[in-house]
C-alpha cells in the first residue's frame, strides 16, 4: 500500500513538472508561442480578407521570400514590394479560405528568431485563370524575428 502511494505521488509530481501545453495542441504554452500564433492568425485572416496592408504590417523590414525559385531573383518578394504584389494578386483571387495547423514552434532566443512549422489548406477561385475552384495544401515553415518587442514575419508566406 505504501509503495502504491509513493508511485502515485511520483506520477503527480512528474505531471506537475511537465510543460503546460496550449489546449488542443502539443505546443508549449508561453507568451512568445501565443504571440507567434496570434501573428499567424492575423496573417490567415488578412489573406481571407484580401488585405495587403494588414499583411504588410505583419512583416519585418528584413522580409524576403524567394517564391520557391531560389535561382530566379526576378520573382523575389521583399518588404518593399510585398504590398504591391499582394494587391495585384488579390484583384485576381475570389473567396480565399485558409486553414493553418501549427505543428511546432521553435525559438532561437540568442537571435530573437522563431520558426513555426505549419500545415496549410487553402481554397480560392481565380475566374481569369480557371472557372473551377482551386485548392492546395502543404507543410511549410514560417520564420519570425522580434522587432521592437513584436514578432514579425521574415519569410515563409
Amino acid at each position: 500500500m505504501h509503495n502504491r502511494f509513493l508511485a502515485l505521488c511520483a506520477v503527480f509530481f512528474l505531471a506537475a513538472c511537465a510543460p503546460k501545453r496550449i489546449p488542443g495542441t502539443e505546443l508549449e504554452d508561453t507568451g512568445d508561442t501565443r504571440a507567434i500564433l496570434s501573428v499567424m492568425e492575423k496573417y490567415r485572416a488578412a489573406l481571407e480578407a484580401r488585405d495587403a496592408k494588414a499583411i504588410q504590417a505583419l512583416v519585418s523590414p528584413k522580409f524576403r521570400d524567394d517564391s520557391g525559385t531560389p535561382d530566379d531573383p526576378a520573382d523575389d518578394l521583399t518588404a518593399s514590394n510585398l504590398e504591391a504584389h499582394l494587391q495585384a494578386l488579390f484583384q485576381k483571387v475570389q473567396n480565399p479560405k485558409v486553414d493553418f495547423n501549427v505543428r511546432r514552434v521553435e525559438f532561437h532566443e540568442d537571435e530573437d528568431i522563431a520558426l513555426a512549422i505549419y500545415y496549410w489548406n487553402a481554397s480560392w477561385r481565380m475566374p481569369g485563370l480557371n472557372a473551377r475552384p482551386q485548392s492546395d495544401s502543404e507543410l511549410e515553415q514560417m520564420v519570425f524575428q522580434k522587432v521592437g518587442g513584436d514578432w514579425k514575419i521574415v519569410s515563409g508566406i
